[in-house]
């Protein structure tokens, strides 16, 4: 069995399971790496787990299976448009923007007669989750780079998503068919980034394609019939089935769905499963490397997790709990609160998310929280799968919460007429760049900001008028001073610095503010007037004298080539 599968059979942590095998000598790659049954029974014990063997045949025999391969690169790179050039449809027709924002898996039959599944993962930045979860359950990565755009930030991410599940990677350079293409120069930046490809005495195969034309296509299956052969990829038909979820939606008619990749044994019609702590039946049978959509279940599953795993609902509890916990109170550094300057006001936006598939709703709650600022603190209460109800209004209302929907329907009339009533802000977008740059925008909008001080002007002392003498009804003695404004403006209710040989002298209020007799609350660039600063009596001609606003200065909302967004104040 594979570590995570001892570790789900143990009730453990793949973390404690690695640390007694390394103990005994066991080298793990990762927590799919196949352990021996003496190991797997010692380590079992050494957790306090008592184990029995039973002598059977099942599962014993091994056979040659499809293998899983998943797509992945940049968006909008021609990965979706790939897939459809080989099973001969259009999905990317029917995304909402032109771009995947869903994790889907499919079997495509080869003309050679032989089969592939294909998992099809999104490019924006928020889905780094749904292609760090098919790099994990994948044989092999095609990895796509457009011949006109060349190596993206996604393209790098993808890149190491494999390197880490150590999954072998074919590229793909689509779009060759444009004007601007240059594959070799998408070859240059993939070796500059270690990429060891065949040209240059590598083992990775680059085909370049064109989605649009159809071109390349027969190289591409050759390339990955080819590496699947190398792998030897073999599984147990007979036996229990295991299968890893992809994604998992709520639909209306039929309740919650999982989509899943079956790794080992059979699913059978009828037959009892788990998924984290789901229950369910299978809708179809099927065999290793085929994707499955399991209904019937009790609830929704997380995407990522085993299936057939059993007792794990009060880990998920404690595991969900302690996450939490640690988001909103992290651990202070020794020390820090001694050092640490004063924090500007930070205030909170609750946020209740809403998605069409659970997938997409963690990467929706991922990206937002990458919002957070040191004035702005975003709390999402909860993430929800399926269209907006009353039960979510009504949370909002209680915690003072907004409503991001995404890919999801408008709420009915009434519903959008009670969020009214309540006060309680429904945002919706089908598309993620949209989305938040929306939530970017209301952020900032929420944001206190910091109260800054800032040059609104600055005039030059040109004559010194003094009245002295003045009777006691009059008031005391005034200096004025006679300027210009050289730059900005002088304003008559703002704090005025006065500057000599670039040094501060003296720092006031302003008594009076004067243009031609009259008294005015302020003075424009190339103006001449007379002022008074409170408690001021030591002007020169030549002095510089300065006019202080305070300012609100307001975070701003970034967003990057490659999608990530995040806030900088």
């Amino acid at each position: 069995m594979t570590v995570v599968e001892l570790a789900k059979r143990t009730g453990q942590t793949i973390a404690h399971l690695q640390e007694i095998l390394a103990n005994v000598g066991e080298k793990v790659v990762s927590e799919f790496h196949p352990i021996g049954i003496d190991v797997a029974e010692l380590v079992a014990t050494e957790v306090g787990v008592n184990v029995r063997r039973l002598h059977s045949s099942e599962g014993s025999v091994l056979e040659f299976r499809p293998p899983v391969v998943t797509v992945m690169g940049h968006v909008d790179h021609g990965k979706t448009s790939l897939l459809d050039a080989l099973r001969q449809t259009s999905v990317a027709a029917k995304e909402a923007g032109g771009i995947t924002q869903h994790l889907g898996a499919f079997v495509v039959a080869m003309p050679s007669g032989a089969s592939i599944t294909f998992l099809d993962t999104p490019g924006h930045a928020a889905f780094s989750a749904m292609r760090a979860r098919g790099a994990a359950v994948t044989d092999i990565v095609v990895l796509v780079v457009a011949a006109d755009d060349g190596v993206m930030p996604q393209t790098l991410e993808a890149m190491r998503h494999a390197k880490e599940a150590n999954v072998p990677i074919v590229v793909a350079i689509n779009k060759c068919d444009k004007p601007g293409a240059d594959p070799e120069r998408v070859k240059i930046q993939l070796g500059s980034e270690g990429l060891p490809l065949e040209e240059m005495g590598g083992d990775v195969q680059v085909v370049q394609v064109s989605a649009l034309k159809g071109t390349g296509l027969d190289r591409l299956e050759e390339a990955l019939l080819l590496q699947a052969e190398m792998m030897e990829l073999k599984a147990r038909i007979d036996g229990p089935a295991q299968a890893y979820v992809v994604e998992a939606r709520l639909d209306r008619g039929r309740g919650p769905l999982a989509t899943a990749i079956v790794k080992s044994g059979t699913l059978v019609c009828g037959q009892h499963v788990v998924v984290g702590h789901m229950a369910g039946n299978v809708l179809e049978s099927a065999r290793p490397a085929m994707p499955v959509e399991i209904e019937g279940l009790k609830g929704l599953p997380m995407a990522g997790t085993m299936l057939l795993s059993d007792g794990r609902r009060k880990k998920q509890k404690k595991d969900r709990l302690k996450m939490v916990n640690e988001e909103r109170y992290p651990l202070a550094e020794p020390g820090a609160e001694e050092d640490e300057p004063e924090k500007p006001q930070t205030v909170e936006l609750p946020i209740v998310v809403k998605a069409d598939v659970q997938g997409s709703g963690q990467a929706v709650k991922d990206a937002l929280k990458s919002l957070n600022s040191p004035q702005v603190f975003v709390n999402v209460v909860h993430v929800g799968i399926g269209p907006i109800g009353q039960s979510d209004v009504d949370l909002a209302h209680a915690c003072g919460a907004c409503i991001v929907g995404f890919n999801i329907r408008t709420p009915p009339s009434s519903l959008s007429l009670a969020a009214d009533r309540a006060s309680v802000k429904i945002i919706i977008h089908r598309v993620i760049y949209h989305l938040l740059e929306e939530m970017g925008n209301l952020i900032v909008e929420r944001a206190p900001g910091t109260f800054e001080t800032q040059v609104a002007g600055e005039a030059k002392v040109l004559h010194i008028f003094e009245l002295r003498g003045r009777s006691k009804s009059k008031g005391p003695d005034v200096v004025i001073a006679g300027c210009r404004v050289l730059d900005g403006r002088l304003v008559r209710a703002a704090t005025l610095r006065l500057m000599r040989s670039g040094e501060v002298v003296f720092e006031g209020s302003c008594a009076s503010l004067k243009r031609e007799k009259q008294d005015v609350e302020a003075v424009e660039e190339g103006g001449e007037c007379g002022l008074v600063i409170q408690d001021c009596h030591d002007f020169r001609v030549g002095d510089i004298v300065q006019c202080l606003e305070q300012v609100n200065r307001k975070p701003k909302f970034v967003s990057s080539e490659s999608g990530a967004v995040h806030i900088e104040c």
